[in-house]
Parts: C-alpha cells; structure tokens; sequence
C-alpha cells in the first residue's frame, strides 16, 4: 500500500554573480514542463546539505560548497497524490559549467536574475512558494551576496 505520508525534499538554489540557476523540468516523477532549481530526495542518512550539493551535481555537473539553509516549503500536488516537504539549500557555485546530465528530466540549465525568476511560467509548486513565503527575502540576500563573486 503507497502511503500517502509526506517526503523530504531539497531544492539546491545555486548562485554566480547575482544570478540562479534554474530550468525546466521533462518527464520527471511529478511537476512536469515546470521551472525549478536542481533538486530531489534526500537519500537515507543523508543532511540536507549533501542532498544539496548530491542533487546539484547529478543534475548539472557543477561542483558547489557550503550548503546553508534558506527556506522551507509546505508542497502539495493535489492531482498527483504527492505531498514534499521540501527544503532550500543555497549553495555557493565553485566550478564547472551547468550541463544537462540527466536529458530526460530537465531542459538548458541558465542562469537567471531574481526578475526572470519571478516571471517564469509555470513554476514548480516548491519554487512558487519559496518566492510567495516567509523566506523569499533570503533568496534575494543570497542573490545580492553572490553579485560580483562571478566564476
């Protein structure tokens, strides 16, 4: 029997030079042709943080450190009977080029300003509610602390 309990979830929200890295999301598990951050499960005995950057290199190839906590979200995809709790993980871009390492589940990996964020249609449930929720100022201070760390 499925149970219909929430998952644990982490978006990892990676930041160069005032900008995000984002893209749309293809034929994964759930909120297909959305707009999101890198992001999945965090596997059995895993932080948060190492689900982050685990997450944020099998999806884009970059390598990222010092993962930090910037939000939490309440995720609910009514349709689809699944319910994520689902945690934003801000971590700092070390190197590497954003790569579409996993073909079937995202579109071009680019990097976007707080403004082309906001204007993304449709965006996954999780980014929506990071953006309207009690920590989106967070996501602007990471944004405004990464500006001129380009690399």
């Amino acid at each position: 029997m499925k149970s219909d309990r929430p998952k644990v979830g982490v978006g990892a929200y990676i930041f160069n030079d005032g900008k995000v890295l984002m893209a749309e999301r293809l034929n994964a598990n759930h909120a297909n042709h959305t707009f999101a951050a890198p992001g999945g499960h965090v596997e059995f005995g895993e932080t948060w943080g190492e689900a982050a950057m685990r997450e944020a290199k099998e999806e884009t190839g970059l390598t990222t450190a010092n993962p930090r906590f910037i939000g939490i979200t309440n995720d609910v995809w009514a349709d689809e009977r699944k319910h994520y709790i689902t945690i934003a993980v801000a971590l700092d871009y070390v190197g590497g080029e954003p790569q579409i390492m996993e073909p079937e589940k995202s579109m071009a990996w680019k990097w976007l300003t707080l403004d082309e964020v906001k204007n993304l249609d449709p965006k996954m449930v999780s980014l929506e509610n990071f953006l309207d929720g009690e920590f989106a100022d967070n996501l602007v201070q990471e944004i405004e602390k990464s500006k001129g760390n380009k690399r």
